[in-house]
């Protein structure tokens, strides 16, 4: 009893330890029974094959792992990677890769749509520019033709006022002539 608690301990101990890996991608290899190549093979183990990681041995830096099948055996440090094989992510990748295309297309299409408004834009602004510029000018003008009007409605009222008077001084001397020269009638 002792002997089968001791196991179920170690056996617990390893798996807490265990990490996931995988057989690297471009190999095709053999596992031995303990960690080196010293050892027997007891098996062999497919490119790309999701195995657990138990240990490293340090001497040897062999690495003892778990096949999807259940079976333990050690194989050379290069021969396993962390994480997922490249079988595994590449799909996952390659879809990431297509949704990623395809938000571009999208941003692309609406940066093009947004670039169009933006012309759009640009040529409005500079019509209006335009328009504001030939508007200040006119505005000039005008004030220009407001000035001279006064100044020219000013020597108008000069002219006229200075004809009334001068009319006003020959109807006067014209008046005084026409009324005859009479004698001056003497009451003496």
């Amino acid at each position: 009893m002792k002997t089968l608690f001791t196991f179920l301990i170690f056996a617990l101990s390893l798996q807490v330890h265990a990490q996931t890996g995988h057989i690297a991608d471009d190999v095709y290899i053999f596992y031995h029974s303990g960690p080196s190549n010293k050892y027997r093979i007891t098996g062999r183990v497919q490119s790309g094959a999701p195995v657990t990681i138990l240990k490293t041995d340090p001497g040897s830096k062999y690495v003892q792992i778990r096949t999807p099948n259940g079976k333990v055996g050690w194989v050379a440090p290069d021969n396993v990677g962390k994480g997922q094989s490249m079988s595994v992510r590449l799909p996952i990748l390659e879809s990431d890769l297509k949704k990623s295309r395809s938000k571009v297309e999208e941003q692309s299409e609406v940066i093009n749509q947004l670039q169009a408004e933006l012309n759009s834009v640009r040529n409005e602004r500079q019509v209006l520019a335009d328009e504001v510029n030939e508007l200040k000018t006119e505005i000039k003008s005008l004030s220009f033709q407001i000035e001279t009007m006064d100044e020219s409605n000013l020597m108008r009222w000069f002219t006229h006022g200075g004809l009334i008077a001068l009319g006003g001084v020959i109807l006067g001397l014209l008046v005084r002539s026409f009324s005859g020269r009479r004698k001056p009638s003497s009451t003496w």
